[in-house]
């Protein structure tokens, strides 16, 4: 019997490594030499390639194509139709396998609807990416980003909540009580 929980519509290859308590929903397609953690949900119309690396606890909601060369660390929420790349200069005609750039998600790291993420960056961990943004570049841990291309447009707790610095560059989030402080635009945690 397995461990994990797959829709009798979803295609899971041979060769597929997933992980205890995951959810595999309708019409996924996972493909030979992925690896999905525990406890992972995948929903509707999700697919992942091979070599693809999901950790623990990942949330890939419907409609996103993870290609190789995506890697996900725990606890990484990926909202609709988020739209990753995995090649910079895509031609049909032009075989760039060899070419394929690994793109990392910090843990804890939440990534909006219908972003786009242009691969061979790193998001940083508990990094938020607002919906529709356009990333082309590194992402800070707890930074958020947003627009087109993606700007820094403040900073997230781990437990996502917008910190506000005193006039020490402390911040507490208002969930946890868990302190921050900005140093050289980077964010600690306390």
């Amino acid at each position: 019997m397995a461990e994990y929980f797959a829709h009798p519509t979803a295609v899971i290859d041979q060769g597929c490594t997933i992980g205890s308590g995951t959810k595999v929903w309708h019409f996924c397609h996972l493909m030979p030499g992925c690896v999905i953690g525990n406890n992972c949900i995948l929903g509707q119309n999700v697919m992942v390639a091979p070599g693809v690396r999901l950790g623990n606890n990942v949330k890939v909601q419907n409609n996103v194509s993870l290609y190789s060369g995506v890697v996900c660390e725990d606890d990484v929420f990926i909202g609709p139709s988020a739209v990753f790349t995995n090649v910079i200069n895509p031609r049909s005609h032009v075989n760039r396998k060899e070419e394929f750039k690994q793109t990392i998600v910090g843990k804890g790291a939440s990534i909006g609807a219908n972003a786009t993420i242009v691969c061979g960056v790193n998001i940083g961990q508990y990094a938020f990416v607002g919906a529709g943004a356009v990333v082309t570049k590194d992402v800070l841990p707890y930074s958020l980003v947003k627009g087109n291309p993606a700007r820094h447009a403040g900073w997230y707790s781990e437990n996502g909540h917008k910190l506000t610095f005193d006039n020490k560059n402390i911040a507490v989030c208002p969930e946890t009580g868990q302190k921050y402080k900005l140093e050289k635009n980077n964010l600690k945690k306390l």
